[in-house]
């Protein structure tokens, strides 16, 4: 076997078994049995089982940020050089709402993976989620340009919330699924994404008071 078909072998049947198992279950021997490859050759290309999982990771979120850029752009250029909030929102959270919970897509390893790292904040990811917010620099930036009247502070807020609310929809569907009875149709991929986008553009455009005091929403265009 080639090197690159080797480390393509490695990463797939590393993806493969975190999608069924949670990642302290799974074992290097485990995924080298799967790839049809020896130790020897996780050491040579990864090091460790730590950096396996970490370069599994961030070439999943960069896959994933890749959609979301496209669709910021996209959104950009509809815009004419004034985005509408709500479409930066909406590039934010649909293509990790898309691709954990859409129909399509969450039976796959890619999909079941990413929802597993969602939910297991293992050292190796939490380093890069930490370490990694240049692609949330280019969404607070889209946001200030949308609203330029707001409190720079306003925006990463928003920003923050509009994040929250994307992670917890995937992480505790099911929990949301059991407490509302079935009343909150976690199918409908779509209905899902436009209430985060609703919610959240509701934080950003509310006006903000003093501790104690409701805040009000700006009507502001």
């Amino acid at each position: 076997m080639s090197t690159d078909l080797t480390r393509s072998a490695i990463l797939t049947a590393a993806e493969q078994l975190y999608a069924e198992r949670s990642f302290g279950e799974v074992s290097l021997r485990d995924i080298v049995a799967a790839a049809g490859v020896n130790l020897a050759a996780v050491n040579y290309h990864f090091g460790s089982k730590d950096e396996l999982l970490a370069e599994l990771f961030l070439s999943r979120a960069t896959a994933l940020n890749r959609e979301r850029f496209a669709e910021l752009k996209a959104a950009e250029a509809a815009g004419g050089g004034r985005t509408e909030p709500r479409a930066i929102l909406r590039a934010l959270a649909g293509p990790p709402i898309r691709w954990c919970l859409g129909a399509d897509r969450q039976r796959s390893a890619a999909a079941r993976f990413m929802t597993r790292a969602s939910v297991e904040t293992v050292p190796p990811i939490r380093k890069i989620v930490e370490r990694d917010i240049s692609h949330l620099r280019r969404f607070a930036d889209a946001l200030r340009r949308a609203l330029p009247e707001r409190d720079e502070v306003d925006i990463y807020w928003g920003l923050h919330f509009a994040l929250a609310m994307i992670r917890q929809t995937i992480t505790d569907s099911n929990r949301l699924r059991k407490l509302s009875g079935d009343l909150c149709d976690l199918d409908d991929v779509d209905a899902i994404i436009e209430r985060i986008v609703s919610v959240a553009g509701f934080a950003l455009s509310a006006q903000h008071a003093p501790t104690g005091q409701p805040a009000t929403v700006s009507t502001r265009r």
